[in-house]
């Protein structure tokens, strides 16, 4: 088989949000997170706690380093000899540092997977201004375009089957791990972090009328419905399902998506249904909207209600998973040599754009330059 051709790229750099790493981390870190939002001091103490449950230690960071270990291992299996940079929005290792370790390195050209899968501006258009922000120190022109490093943001891959595989065999691993007299009416709640509704309608094109009113919710419930066909033909019970969402924060005036996965696990028991697996299908890895929210919070609320629920594991270092990146990588790098290409997806939505659209997934603050955008 021959060597996969990664052509023009000389690098690939991992993306991530960051996290805490020790409990002197972890107010400083909020204060990186929510800079500009005129959040108290004493509320950002208040959401550390959930951190110091856990050592005052986020296990983001450590899952990074996983999955660059796991992604430079397959990318060797395959014969690709790519360095893979890590950097970071919101704590060390900082965006700004690695972009200049690789211009030291003399990397010029860097496909870049970003560790969140869907279209908004927290999940998307922000990782864009970010490294904006990281690249625009190393050049001497007035903005990215003068610098010795161009970045390509791989493309979404909520639906790429790398990464909706691992959720299916999770889901019916929790499935399994149910009761007998209770597993057929289980209904599958597909949980991801809430954001403004107001992002939710600016996310994706601008140019495209979506379900839900946005991309952001668009994108998950296609993969919710996906995941519980795919469970239905295995199993032969087509369960009910559900999206809805963890670790709202902000303003209370403001309106978020909604419903709590704690209030819906509520209602759901008192509708009799009698039990619950939650599929974190927002999240590439159990961040700590994972381990708090859902395995501490909402296991909480189901254990004081009384309704048996499961947890679906995340994608993690799924070799599936870990593949997905280095099929993203090489689809792109033979986009931009011109040649023909296959995209894998699978559901509704299709394969997504190679570059985000022009106004799609509005800074809800003020506009900011992005790279890897048309035109940009």
């Amino acid at each position: 088989m021959a060597t996969p051709d990664v052509h023009p790229y000389d690098a690939l750099l991992l993306v991530s949000f960051g996290g805490p790493e020790g409990p002197d981390d972890v107010v400083p870190f909020l204060e990186n997170v929510t800079r500009g939002r005129g959040i108290p001091r004493e509320r950002l103490e208040e959401v550390g706690k959930h951190y110091h449950l856990f050592g005052g230690r986020s296990p983001i960071n450590d899952q990074c380093r996983e999955l660059k270990a796991a992604i430079e291992a397959d990318l060797a299996e395959h014969d690709i000899d790519l360095p893979v940079y890590w950097g970071n929005r919101n704590w060390d290792p900082y965006l700004s540092e690695t972009l200049q370790q690789m211009a030291d390195d003399g990397v010029t050209r860097a496909a870049c997977f970003v560790t969140s899968a869907y279209s908004s501006w927290s999940s998307c258009r922000q990782y864009r201004e970010n490294l904006w922000d990281a690249v625009d120190p190393l050049g001497d022109g007035p903005g990215p375009e003068g610098s010795p490093v161009r970045l390509d943001k791989l493309r979404h891959y909520f639906n790429h089957p790398g990464f909706v595989e691992p959720n299916v065999d999770a889901t019916l691993a929790a499935l399994a791990d149910l009761p007998d007299d209770v597993r057929a009416g289980a209904r599958l709640v597909f949980v991801t972090h809430s954001i403004p509704t107001a992002m939710n309608e600016n996310s994706g094109d601008p140019e495209v009328t979506y379900e839900g009113g946005g991309a952001y919710v668009a994108q998950h419930r296609d993969v919710a419905r996906v995941v519980t066909e795919r469970v239905a033909a295995e199993t032969g019970t087509l369960h009910e399902h559900d999206l809805v969402f963890c670790s709202r924060s902000g303003s209370p005036h403001v309106p978020w998506l909604e419903p709590d996965i704690n209030d819906h696990l509520e209602a759901l028991r008192d509708r009799g249904v009698p039990a619950v697996v939650m599929v974190p299908v927002g999240f590439v890895s159990d961040h700590m909207e994972v381990i708090y929210d859902l395995d501490t919070e909402a296991v909480e609320t189901a254990e004081r209600i009384g309704l048996p629920v499961r947890r679906a594991a995340t994608a993690g270092i799924d070799a599936r998973f870990v593949a997905t990146v280095r099929d993203l990588l090489v689809e792109r790098a033979t986009v931009e040599r011109g040649e023909e290409v296959a995209r894998a997806a699978v559901g509704d939505t299709g394969p997504m754009w190679d570059a985000c659209p022009v106004g799609c997934c509005a800074n809800p603050r003020a506009e900011r330059p992005a790279l890897c955008g048309r035109g940009a």
